[in-house]
């Protein structure tokens, strides 16, 4: 069988052609993919596999008991002897399914934020933080610290901050003006 096309040049032939060729590409493409599906048996059974995946990042859960602490207000007889006065923190809960690390910084660089009449400035370092009521205590800096971490996945990790705030023992000091003195404190858990 031979035949001849031809090819008249005018837009409603060469639109024509487009749209038949169009056609043809994707009724040959929509093919494949069915192939690809298909299987044929001659024994009554035919098995054909699909294969189901998914990606499970690095996983972390982070339950922090309060967002503020009240810190104890100091006395004259604090400030007089230049004490430090400690206070119970928060208690957080880690899940990870990986090794994690929770750290701890202030977002503030130098001094606690102050709300008063009296020019009080108080540095973020009179704010010491530990693990544990009678542990090592560290000043709190603007750069994060290692608070806690695990090699292993965890399911529920229990921690704790205690804080201990020094008080000069000079009442003319910035750091012991009257008024209110806050400090951010971010807690950053993460699963590298």
């Amino acid at each position: 069988m031979t035949g001849t096309i031809k090819f008249l040049g005018d837009k409603t032939t060469m639109k024509a052609t487009r749209t038949l060729l169009a056609a043809m590409v994707l009724g040959t493409a929509i093919g494949a993919v069915q192939a690809n599906a298909q299987c044929s048996g001659n024994a009554g059974t035919c098995n054909t596999t699909n294969t189901a995946s998914v990606t499970v990042g690095a996983l972390v859960k982070l339950g922090m008991s309060s967002n503020a602490t009240a810190l104890t207000n100091p006395t004259a007889d604090n400030v007089d002897a230049g004490n430090t006065l400690q206070n119970a923190g928060p208690t957080f809960t880690v899940k990870a399914n990986r090794s994690w690390t929770l750290k701890i910084k202030s977002n503030v660089a130098t001094n606690w934020d102050y709300v008063g009449s009296d020019a009080g400035v108080k540095p973020i370092s009179d704010l010491a933080w530990s693990t544990a009521a009678a542990g090592t205590y560290a000043a709190i800096t603007a750069s994060d610290v290692t608070f806690a971490s695990g090699a292993a996945a965890t399911n529920g990790f229990a921690a704790q901050a205690f804080f201990r705030t020094s008080w000069s023992s000079d009442f003319t000091s910035p750091s012991n003006a009257p008024g209110t003195y806050s400090l951010p404190i971010v807690f950053t858990l993460s699963a590298p």
